[in-house]
């Protein structure tokens, strides 16, 4: 027999909400509240993010003496990144996000700051370019308990819906 363990009987649920004290983000079982619909909100802020990147590309392209329509969708990806960042870390939330009500917290249930945006958006950008990892990403984000995605994993960070202000 091995020693035992200090810490008590130790499982993957008990190591990831339980017993963290570092968790600041709400409980999804005792505040599931906060995570209701998030996979599909975030899915639809998404779409609304993708046609504002696209949007603001195309206004774009005439700057560019008309040669980005040659790199258009790597220019996509540019506004992309740079309009996520920015708006993550002005607002803990990108546009799309705000337009469904939800925003991202850090693990002690912080709003972003520009560190964790751009972290987050890389990690982002990294995942879409990649293919299977957004895949897992978004399979995650709909089997988790607090709906988080592989970024949100790494980081420790969730989306949740916004808390009302009164």
């Amino acid at each position: 027999m091995g020693l035992p363990c200090p810490l008590g009987e130790m499982t993957m649920h008990s190591m990831m909400y339980d017993d963290d004290r570092h968790w600041g983000l709400p409980d999804p079982e005792r505040q599931p509240e906060f995570y209701d619909s998030v996979p599909t909100k975030r899915a639809l802020a998404f779409l609304v993010d993708l046609i504002v990147s696209v949007v603001i590309a195309a206004l774009i392209v005439p700057f560019t003496a008309f040669t980005g329509i040659f790199f258009f969708p790597f220019l996509v990806a540019v506004v992309s990144f740079a309009y996520r960042v920015i708006t993550i870390a002005n607002g803990s939330a990108t546009w799309g996000m705000r337009l469904m009500g939800i925003e991202f917290r850090d693990r002690k249930g912080q709003r972003f700051d520009l560190g964790m945006a751009l972290l987050h958006t890389t990690l982002f950008t990294v995942w879409c370019s990649m293919g299977l990892p957004q895949v897992v990403s978004v399979v995650l984000m709909a089997t988790t308990a607090r709906a988080q995605g592989l970024s949100d994993m790494i980081l420790g960070s969730a989306a949740i819906n916004r808390p009302s202000t009164f």
